[in-house]
């Protein structure tokens, strides 16, 4: 991470770094359709612009930028070193891992994350980033159960 708080990756010249206030919007935008597109256990309608704004209120958003278009996010809540999203529009080209190893650059310790259990292909790449399965569970008022995942602190 250089002194602006960027990091560079990929050969396409990926760059990760805070999102601007202006980029909320897109960002909002790319939230929802990950999710429509991804979590296919869920209505369509359950996922909406209004809770990543709700949420982004108190988080630290991250934004991955290819050729000059946002393919990634990354809403991280400091105060418990926790990862509350990491969507990304273009799977395969490292995107992911920039924004998980960028959001490992400024915590306070080792990061922490909850991935719905449906979510294997989640499961996966977490693994292999590191993380470990920690405790499992289910929010009040949800059927969709959760597993808690923490990075070994040798992974980060």
């Amino acid at each position: 991470m250089d002194d602006a708080g960027l990091t560079e990756g990929l050969a396409g010249g990926l760059t990760v770094r805070p999102a601007r206030l202006e980029e909320l919007p897109a960002c909002a935008d790319l939230y929802v359709k990950v999710l429509r597109d991804t979590f296919t256990w869920q209505p369509p309608e359950r996922h909406r612009r209004e809770d990543f704004a709700r949420a982004a209120r108190e988080e630290e958003i991250y934004v991955a930028v290819l050729q000059g278009r946002i393919v990634g996010l990354a809403g991280f809540y400091r105060p418990q070193n926790f990862l509350h999203s990491l969507y990304v529009t273009e799977r395969g080209l490292g995107v992911g891992k920039a924004l998980l190893d960028y959001v490992g650059s400024v915590a306070a310790g080792p990061v922490s994350l909850k991935v719905q259990a449906p979510n294997v292909r989640a499961q996966k790449f977490y693994a292999r980033e590191g993380f470990v399965c920690v405790e499992r569970g289910r929010d009040p008022g949800s059927d969709v159960n959760w597993l808690r995942l923490v990075r070994d602190v040798a992974q980060s």
